[in-house]
């Protein structure tokens, strides 16, 4: 892990609960509209990748940077035969795992603290979902690599985009916090195209670029 890993795992270590409460369903009138104004790139994404991962029942999914759990234990409740969760804030995964015990899915639930490029991984997986992560990675190469070295169907990321007044207010809100990487559309073009032939699909979702690599062209679309 990095420098800049080491402190954005210390800064969402301590923000697991409050991170965790933006997809509740108890907000306040005022924190159902910060959603909706300042945070619809994460919901967007989140009902895109439940979509992507279809068909999930009785395959397995690897959830990078997991976070709460939130996607492992949506998927766990769609008909995931397994789901692992990844995250490298130890507070994230004990939230994840209250949550799948919560949702009666913790026997196809497992969450693991650790670095996703040195954590033992004894199998390929269907799916990958890496929605959140690269935000914080300095060498994005290593991860995309991985990432799609494990996956045998699909594999979607996101990636918070460069340029313009949100990504502005997003850099200062984050320059006490962590380091953050940014990206345009081009230099993810570019990244991918490097790395890997099969088909990419990079969709811009205001904030964010939500990207799908194909890893199996015969999967069911």
């Amino acid at each position: 892990m990095t420098q800049s890993e080491s402190r954005a795992s210390q800064f969402f270590d301590a923000y697991a609960s409050d991170f965790n409460a933006i997809y509740g369903n108890d907000h306040t009138l005022l924190n159902r509209w910060v959603n909706r104004t300042f945070r619809k790139a994460m919901l967007v994404r989140y009902h895109k990748t439940l979509e992507g991962c279809q068909p999930v029942a009785g395959h397995t999914v690897i959830d990078i940077g997991c976070g709460p759990g939130h996607y492992s234990v949506a998927l766990a409740k769609a008909g995931a035969r397994s789901v692992v969760g990844l995250d490298f804030a130890e507070g994230m995964i004990e939230i994840a795992r209250q949550k799948a015990a919560a949702a009666g899915v913790a026997d196809r639930c497992q969450f693991h603290y650790g670095d996703f490029l040195s954590h033992p991984l004894d199998a390929k997986f269907d799916y990958a979902v890496v929605m959140g992560f690269m935000d914080y990675i300095r060498e994005p190469e290593k991860v995309i690599e991985r990432v799609l070295d494990i996956t045998t169907r699909r594999a979607f990321f996101s990636f918070p985009m460069d340029g313009g007044i949100l990504a502005w207010q997003r850099k200062l809100r984050y320059k006490s916090r962590c380091e953050l990487y940014m990206y345009t559309v081009p230099q993810l073009q570019q990244l991918f195209a490097r790395l890997t032939s099969k088909p990419v699909k990079i969709e811009r979702n205001d904030r964010d670029s939500f990207v799908t690599v194909q890893l199996d062209v015969d999967a069911d679309a």
